[in-house]
């Protein structure tokens, strides 16, 4: 199953949930790109997404937003809900997530004041603040532990790309007995 969206002439994304974890990646901003293709890989999603040249804060809010409204659809034909957790190096993160329709995002890890490759880190919480609301996801964020902001963004991708995974299989009825 696949999932496109474009909007505004700035974002192209296209999503193939049964996948092998292929990332083609281009929102102007490397930590970014880096990130998404940990996403893809983990949830074994072919991901393309491409974002027009902008400001970096614009660049991750569209990526965000797109990735999320190309995932509607495989969230809607899935499960809808699904949890993960990984680690890099000291860093421990768990994503928990719903498709409610009532977009929100609520984590412990605060990384507003980190510096990843030259990016402020909180552009990521806008990144998951906008792939929540294309996706009408309720996205849950802990941070178990970590110090270095790369590798704590790096477990919460990888954990995301997990639970995304898990929210697009397709249900299966025998779980339910």
């Amino acid at each position: 199953m696949a999932g496109e969206a474009g909007h505004q002439d700035r974002v192209r994304a296209r999503v193939a949930v049964d996948g092998s974890g292929a990332a083609a990646v281009a929102t102007g901003v490397s930590v970014l790109d880096h990130l998404l293709g940990l996403l893809a890989e983990r949830a074994d999603f072919d991901l393309r997404l491409e974002v027009a040249p902008g400001g970096a804060a614009d660049e991750i809010a569209e990526a965000g937003l797109g990735l999320g409204e190309a995932l509607g659809g495989a969230l809607a034909g899935g499960k809808g809900y699904g949890a993960g957790a990984a680690a890099t190096d000291e860093a421990l993160a768990i994503v928990a997530l719903e498709r409610s329709g009532r977009p929100r995002v609520v984590t412990n890890a605060d990384v507003s004041n980190a510096r990843v490759a030259g990016l402020n880190t909180d552009l990521i919480a806008r990144f998951l603040d906008r792939l929540a609301e294309g996706a009408g996801l309720t996205l849950h964020v802990r941070l178990l532990d970590g110090d270095d902001p790369q590798h704590v963004l790096e477990s919460i991708f990888k954990a995301l790309g997990v639970a995304l995974a898990q929210a697009c299989r397709p249900h299966d009825r025998k779980e339910q007995t």
